[in-house]
C-alpha cells in the first residue's frame, strides 16, 4: 500500500514567482492558523496576511480543505511512513491485532497535533468525499487489510469504517477538549475496544441476548 499522495510544495516545474507566492501563502495560513484557529480564519484573511490577490490565492489551492493538506504533507507523509514501513508494532512485523491497537493510538496522537488541519480538510468541498479520498483512503485500507489478517470471519470494509469512526478528527477533538478525556485514556479505550472486536470468537455473542 502506498501513502496517499498529498500535493509536493515547491515542485521542480514550478515557476520561481509561483513558488514564492505559494510558500507565502502557506506560511501565511500557518500563522494565522496557530493564532486565530483554523475555522475562524478566512480565505481571505490569508490572501492580505500573504499580501497575494484572493484570484491567486484560490487558483493555487482552490478551497481551505487544500490549504490544510498541503500544510499536513510533511506530518502526513511521516506518519502513512510509520505505519507501512515503520518499526513494528506499528509497522510490519507484529501480529495485526498488535498492529491495529498501535495504529488506532498513533493516529490519536496525531490528531492530537493535527486535528484542526484535519477537521479542515475533512469537512470541506463535497459531502461524504473525504471517505473515498485523502487521508482517510490510505487509513481504511490500511485497517481493513489488518482485519482481514487478524478476523477473517469479519466483513472488514464494514468494521474498518466502524472502527474509523471513533478516530475521527471530529470526535477525537471533542473528547480531548469537550470532555475533557486524556489521550491516555482514550488509547487505553481504543485498544479494550480494538482486542474485543478482532478477538471475540464468532460463535460468541458480544452481548448478551
Amino acid at each position: 500500500m502506498k501513502p496517499f499522495e498529498l500535493p509536493v510544495i515547491g515542485a521542480p516545474t514550478e515557476r520561481a514567482d509561483a513558488a514564492r507566492n505559494r510558500q507565502r501563502i502557506l506560511c501565511a495560513a500557518q500563522k494565522l492558523f496557530a493564532r486565530d484557529g483554523v475555522a475562524a480564519t478566512s480565505m481571505d484573511a490569508i490572501a492580505l496576511e500573504a499580501g497575494v490577490g484572493k484570484g491567486t490565492l484560490f487558483r493555487r489551492f482552490g478551497d481551505r480543505a487544500s490549504l490544510a493538506l498541503a500544510l499536513l504533507e510533511s506530518s502526513e507523509r511521516s506518519f502513512q511512513e510509520s505505519f507501512i514501513r515503520g518499526p513494528a508494532p506499528l509497522g510490519p512485523g507484529a501480529p495485526p491485532c498488535e498492529r491495529l491497537i498501535a495504529f488506532g493510538q498513533a493516529l490519536l496522537t496525531h490528531l492530537a497535533a493535527h486535528g484542526d488541519l484535519l477537521l479542515a480538510a475533512q469537512t470541506a468541498g463535497i459531502p461524504g468525499q473525504r471517505f473515498d479520498t485523502g487521508p482517510h483512503g490510505a487509513y481504511r485500507a490500511h485497517v481493513i487489510t489488518l482485519i482481514r489478517e487478524a478476523a477473517p470471519d469479519l466483513d472488514a470494509e464494514y468494521t474498518a469504517e466502524a472502527l474509523l469512526a471513533q478516530l475521527g478528527a471530529e470526535v477525537v477533538l471533542h473528547q480531548l477538549r469537550g470532555r475533557g478525556m486524556t489521550l491516555t485514556r482514550l488509547a487505553a479505550g481504543w485498544e479494550s475496544l480494538a482486542r474485543r472486536v478482532l478477538t471475540t470468537p464468532p460463535h460468541l455473542p458480544l452481548c448478551a441476548a
